[in-house]
């Protein structure tokens, strides 16, 4: 039987238990993963569609997670735009021919997502087809996250490069945004027409902004991707780091979901006014703690969220060191225990 728990808890209809899942649930803590990985890259994983099925659905089946997220990378769209991305181990995405100006945003290609990226719906396909019977998790960077990556090249702390475009360079700035969220709606259309459930969008990074930069230089793509994005049909999800004090904000773009990390709590939150479902929130350094105080901080986060919308998570992602018989644990705790609840 296909177990629908999430969608209706995105949707703050009543379940029978809070649903879990954990970003970077497939990843290098999980032994299969490391076991494929000393043969592949990331990128070279993601591009054959059984072998990127397989590591998706294996947590689900080790983990009894109440969904799967695609193995991808938020940058996996960017190659057939025209940009020079690689993965690299230890650093993460990394750009040869950053945008600089406006001829370098022109020069962004449109991508045809069945063509261009084939390999992600092939996989999507045979996961609904043949591996899952708890929804598939799609998901994109948000355009400032992404374009972080565009601008600077890689990782980094302080977005000096992608604040400075955007201050001082509106005609670029709002330029790139327009191909991103171009971009970004024509490809997780693509993945819900090949049978993702439900989409979340990583604006990662964006709280290094304020509310005021946010609004006005992010506001309106934020909503169109959402807006057409919920026109499928299906339940969004917006999460980032470190963005307490935008959650307002984020509340007026037309999520059905926000993530929050481990800063904010569900309680802060509905103090806050919002209303709509909320995912999260266990700091992810406490999986390696004594089951003792995971289990005390899970039980105060599902306290919390009980009798509305909420989506047990971590307040990022699963640590390489994690033990999966921590995750499985975890996942049967929150199950029975919020069963008791409502």
């Amino acid at each position: 039987m296909f177990n629908d728990t999430i969608l209706r808890a995105a949707r703050g209809e009543k379940t029978e238990y809070t649903p879990v899942w954990f970003m970077r649930q497939v990843g290098r803590s999980q032994p299969e993963y490391n076991k494929v990985k000393e043969k592949y890259s990331l990128l070279e994983i993601t591009r054959q569609p059984e072998l990127t099925a397989y590591l998706t659905a294996t947590p689900v089946e080790n983990y009894n997670v109440d969904a799967a997220v695609l193995y991808k990378d938020i940058v996996s769209p960017l190659a057939p735009m025209g940009v020079d991305v690689d993965i690299v181990a230890g650093v993460g995405p990394v750009i040869s021919n950053p945008i600089r100006t406006i001829q370098d945003v022109e020069a962004l290609k449109e991508i045809d997502p069945f063509k261009d990226l084939d390999y992600i719906y092939k996989t999507i396909e045979i996961l609904v087809n043949e591996k899952l019977n708890v929804p598939l998790i799609g998901f994109c960077g948000a355009p400032f996250t992404v374009a972080s990556y565009m601008i600077e090249g890689g990782p980094s702390r302080n977005y000096h490069k992608t604040k400075s475009m955007m201050y001082n360079d509106e005609k670029t700035w709002f330029a790139l945004m327009d191909k991103l969220t171009d971009m970004s709606i024509v490809y997780l259309k693509a993945q819900v027409e090949s049978g993702a459930k439900i989409i979340q969008i990583f604006d990662s990074w964006a709280g290094a902004l304020d509310k005021r930069d946010y609004e006005y230089y992010l506001g309106n793509s934020m909503r169109r991707i959402i807006s057409e994005t919920k026109k499928l049909g299906v339940p969004v999800i917006l999460f980032g780091i470190g963005a307490s004090h935008l959650l307002k904000e984020w509340d007026t773009l037309g999520s059905d979901v926000l993530g929050l990390d481990w800063r904010t709590s569900i309680k802060e939150a509905r103090d806050m006014g919002i209303t709509k479902a909320l995912q999260g929130n266990l700091d992810p350094a406490l999986l390696l703690s004594d089951w003792e105080i995971i289990e005390r901080r899970a039980t105060e986060i599902l306290e919390q969220g009980q009798n509305k919308g909420h989506i047990f998570n971590l307040g990022h992602g699963v640590f390489p060191e994690v033990k999966p018989e921590t995750l499985k644990r975890l996942t049967e705790f929150v199950h029975t225990y919020s069963k008791g609840q409502f």
